[in-house]
């Protein structure tokens, strides 16, 4: 797998040209990532991945801003957010506590708290009438990434579902297994 990676960092670093997969190439398990140890991919070495030098046994483990700030605006994990989003919004609950019970249950195998439900209920409805004001933001968020948008859904609501659920995919519990 070739995931996504910064413009010109192979041609600047391996003076080689780097060809991003795409469909279902670009969605497989980390595992599988091409890996040049010259060009270490940016995203798994911000998260402690290995040099490829050595076996290692057991990986260092550490909590920087930069991991939250690749979590909040790194392509892979805003597709995903709003991967998850469209997942939330086809099925078969139609309320926003209905979704973003699911969405929280998804990622975190259990349902909110009742004060984890409204802080998600008060960032949706604010993300969604931050959206509802500027189209053109919610269409921008909207297109990261390779994966299909769904067409047939508001853009408002489909961007203030994707912010969520990048929030709820930015949780400890979410990124840490304990």
């Amino acid at each position: 797998m070739k995931p996504y990676q910064p413009a010109g960092l192979w041609k600047e670093l391996a003076d080689t040209d780097y060809v991003q997969d795409t469909g279902e190439g670009l969605y497989r398990r980390s595992m599988y990532t091409y890996f040049k140890r010259t060009v270490a991919p940016p995203t798994m070495m911000t998260f402690d991945a290995a040099g490829r030098e050595t076996c290692v046994v057991r990986e260092t483990r550490t909590n920087t801003p930069l991991q939250a700030l690749t979590l909040m605006n790194d392509v892979t994990f805003i597709e995903a957010a709003r991967g998850l989003a469209q997942r939330v919004m086809a099925a078969e609950g139609k309320s926003p506590e209905e979704r973003l019970t699911l969405a929280f249950r998804l990622t975190t195998s259990r349902p909110p708290r009742p004060q984890e439900l409204q802080i998600l209920l008060t960032g949706w409805q604010a993300q969604l009438d931050r959206f509802a004001k500027s189209p053109e933001a919610a269409d921008k968020l909207t297109k990261i990434g390779e994966l299909k948008r769904l067409e047939s859904v508001n853009l408002a609501e489909l961007a203030a579902y994707t912010t969520v659920a990048g929030m709820i995919l930015n949780l400890d519990e979410t990124i840490t297994k304990e």
